[in-house]
């Protein structure tokens, strides 16, 4: 018995050293002491007592370091170094570009909610409150986009004017150069409200506060330079692009052939050393109407002008003015029928001064570095705001739109198939905007979230594609048939813009989230790779033995917690928090320690393979994006005040995060190229099985009635977006209707019961109706009024367009205003 007892205790110290990462002596020195003990004490077999001894051994010699150099690090360190995957100079500032956030707690294992939980909350100023409910307002009840995108083909020439003069151009620029200065969180806010209202004007001001002229200026510029230009920034007298994609370079920006030369020429009548560019730049948002450029290029010094031994300078950036002689600049293409103002940038020996360089001649060459330190901030703003901005105006029409809606004698969002496509919208619309807007406040607290952002733009963008596709499915005709009085179309065809821009969502999924997370998150494996690349042997050696006995703690500690709190459904694992919420906290720790040990045991057995079995990376990034954007969807319930009311739509998106991550993981593991190591992960990552579940027919019920009334929780969901009820605010009108409706159901009922099925109501339309229910006493004539100002409210929203041939007509749409007469969907 007592052998027993002691065997089991030294099964518990090895567990519980393991789960909770102790020391390697501590570890070592307990398992030694409780098996001297089981040894002197116990009557197991001589031979089991030594094979547990020489099971010990290894851990003993972990400890002496000179021994565990010699025999595991130095062996281990030649074969590392021939599995390194290779890597050139723009990877490694890629991965050297931004900050670790949550993105490095999720990597861990073991992440500490208190990180999270106790980041500040988004706020806006008063002045930026201001500026949305003022300024934001205005300009959306300026915008129409049917004028826009069917008459135009262009902002009005009054809008133009009202952005420039209004500084919404200039959200980034600080205050003493004459911009708003606003933070990101503000930024992102009218980002989302612009969206809601006008793709093409949202894509239009996105630009100017992204990564471009402004943001690099503000970070690398000479002060000379940012005195000259960020004030017409400001003020909008300059209009600013930026040309980084090229008809041979497009997601593989770092092999831009665009070419500057360094040489002597002449500039503006002097003699100069200076640049001679020629370039070819294609999908450049703004060029057409820019007036400065911002222009990516690898430069060459063939005469050593710039001192130095090196010809090839690397990837710089400019800034050159659009009026430079041999800049062409004007013409436009057409993204899928939204034309804001998109074009191609052209060169041709284009002179410019060495001091067009941002930052000067000492920035020749760190352009890349310069792209991607910017880009994780950029891209964390401008497209999650504007898909969320979007997705919220789905979500916000389409679920009025469902509830005024009847056929078959009921509302179409009382529908079951109907219920779950709501609850999946508005499922994905909080996720977003948690996501947007959490992230939004980490920016503000001096993050430069690098991964993060891959992960907003990548699911943010594909999110928005699902809920537009959705809101078509539900509203059917209405969605489809072009026009004035269509709020759905355009935002359908600009989804897959913004899959497509800001490096393409298969790029993104496949390589960036995962392959940069994998090394820049994990806590050992970066400190191994520089390690191991040290020119000093020595001092490599010794970091990288450091570097490995951690990892060995850690893979071993992730394996015991993963196995352990899948055993037991995370029931071992402590909430940071108490509530309805705790249980979500709990699963995403266990997935966050299966992931973490799938991660390390997949780098290890795979090397610089597991680069180019990008569907396996892709699957990890899925599981690592799920965690993120889970633990943004609990942190924006407490940022929100743990509103009750939202308690449906918190469990719905968080359960249709994990339960895709638990998908991805058994994916992961069904293609996993080692079988026996697959075998072997599973056991530790799926010991039970797959158990966790998607949303249930029941939750999404309850969610679906969330969004469709005229409830709190919806208002919160859909904050943000333009809904002044007014002539040509659609989102503002479907509300209107839907408030309506709730006040009418009753009257429609009593005509329905006291009336159709009685016989004393025999009309097949509701004005009929109406009239007969008020004739025969069924309804007074103040509630026949109501119902017919209800009606006529709701099927103002049911028309569509239609129009004459000839109005369809490429070109007529300049010349005319489409005459339409109203038909019902």
């Amino acid at each position: 018995m007592v052998s027993f007892l002691l065997f089991l205790l030294f099964v518990g110290i090895v567990l519980w050293a393991s789960y909770r990462k102790v020391g390697l002596g501590l570890t070592t020195l307990a398992i030694g002491v409780v098996l001297a003990a089981y040894t002197l004490t116990g009557t197991a077999a001589p031979w089991w007592k030594t094979a547990l001894w020489i099971a010990y051994a290894p851990l003993v010699l972990l400890n002496v370091a000179p021994l565990r150099i010699r025999l595991l690090s130095r062996p281990f360190l030649r074969v590392y170094k021939r599995m390194l995957p290779t890597m050139s100079s723009t990877e490694q500032e890629a991965l050297a570009a931004g900050t670790v956030w949550w993105d490095g707690e999720l990597f861990t294992g073991h992440p500490d909610w208190s990180k999270l939980l106790g980041a500040a909350q988004p706020k806006l100023s008063a002045e930026e409150q201001a500026f949305l409910d003022g300024p934001c307002e205005v300009l959306c009840r300026m915008l129409d986009e049917w004028d826009i995108t069917h008459r135009r083909a262009d902002l009005p020439p009054e809008v133009w004017d009202f952005v420039k003069k209004e500084g919404f151009f200039a959200m980034i620029i600080p205050k003493k150069y004459g911009g708003l200065e606003f933070s990101a969180y503000a930024h992102s806010c009218v980002l989302a409200k612009v969206a809601s209202r006008s793709p093409t004007a949202s894509a239009t001001i996105a630009v100017p506060n992204s990564l471009g002229p402004a943001e690099l200026l503000l970070h690398y510029g000479t002060e000379q330079q940012k005195n000259r230009y960020l004030p017409r920034l400001a003020s909008g007298e300059d209009v600013p692009c930026f040309g980084l994609t090229a008809p041979r370079a497009g997601s593989d920006a770092a092999s831009i052939p665009d070419t500057g030369v360094v040489c002597k020429g002449t500039y503006q009548g002097r003699e100069a050393i200076g640049i001679r560019l020629n370039f070819s730049k294609r999908y450049i948002t703004l060029a057409p109407v820019a007036t400065v450029v911002g222009l990516a290029f690898r430069l060459f010094d063939p005469d050593r002008l710039l001192g130095g031994e090196k010809s090839d300078r690397g990837i710089t950036v400019a800034l050159i003015p659009s009026d430079t002689p041999g800049m062409r600049l004007g013409r436009r293409h057409f993204p899928l029928n939204v034309p804001f103002q998109n074009g191609p940038v052209e060169g041709k020996d284009v002179f410019v001064p060495l001091d067009a360089i941002v930052g000067g001649p000492k920035m020749a060459g760190q352009g890349w570095r310069m792209l991607v330190e910017q880009l994780s901030v950029g891209r964390c703003i401008s497209l999650p705001s504007n898909s969320t901005g979007g997705a919220k105006g789905a979500v916000y029409s389409t679920a009025a739109y469902a509830r005024i809606r009847r056929q078959f004698n009921s509302p179409i969002g009382k529908f079951e198939g109907v219920e779950s496509v709501i609850a999946r919208m508005a499922g994905m619309a909080y996720i977003m905007d948690a996501g947007r807007s959490v992230t939004a406040a980490a920016i503000d607290g001096g993050e430069k979230p690098a991964v993060p952002s891959a992960i907003l733009k990548y699911h943010c963008t594909e999110m928005g594609r699902t809920v537009v596709n959705d809101a078509m499915d539900v509203q059917g005709g209405k969605g489809i048939c072009l026009g004035p009085r269509n709020y759905l179309g355009r935002g359908y065809q600009l989804a897959p813009v913004g899959i497509t821009v800001e490096g393409a969502n298969i790029l993104t999924r496949n390589l960036i989230i995962f392959g940069q997370g994998a090394v820049r998150c994990h806590p050992w494996v970066l400190k191994e790779m520089n390690a191991a690349r040290d020119h000093d042997r020595q001092r490599g050696l010794a970091d990288f033995d450091r570097a490995l006995v951690g990892h060995i703690g850690y893979t071993i500690s992730n394996a015991v917690r993963s196995l352990l709190r899948a055993l037991t459904m995370s029931r071992i694992v402590r909430a940071p928090l108490s509530g309805p919420t705790a249980r979500y906290y709990e699963h995403i720790n266990r997935f966050s320690a299966s992931f973490a040990f799938a991660t390390d045991v997949a780098m290890l057995s795979l090397g610089g393979y597991l680069k180019k079995k990008e569907n396996l990376s892709a699957r990890l990034g899925d599981v690592l994006s799920c965690m993120y954007l889970a633990s943004m969807v609990l942190k924006h319930y407490e940022n929100q005040g743990r509103q009750q009311a939202d308690l449906p739509l918190v469990e719905y998106a968080c359960r249709m995060l994990l339960y895709r991550a638990q998908e991805q993981l058994h994916s992961f593991l069904r293609n996993f190229p080692v079988r026996w190591l697959a075998g072997f992960m599973r056991m530790f990552i799926f010991p039970r099985g797959l158990t966790y579940s998607a949303p249930a027919d029941r939750l999404a019920r309850k969610v679906a009635d969330l969004v469709s009334n005229p409830t709190e929780a919806r208002e919160r969901l859909c904050g943000g977006v333009y809904r002044t009820v007014e002539p040509t605010n659609h989102l503002g009108l479907v509300q209107e209707a839907m408030l309506l409706t709730v006040a009418a159901e009753p009257l429609l009922k009593r005509i329905r019961v006291e009336g159709t099925k009685t016989g004393r109501v025999t009309a097949l339309d509701l004005p009929g109706q109406v009239g007969e229910a008020e004739a025969g006493g069924i309804i007074s004539a103040e509630e026949a009024a109501q119902l017919r100002e209800y009606d006529r409210k709701v099927m103002e929203i049911i028309h569509v367009d239609d129009f004459d041939s000839a109005e369809l007509a490429a070109g007529a749409a300049a010349t005319s205003k489409p005459a339409f007469k109203a038909q019902v969907a």
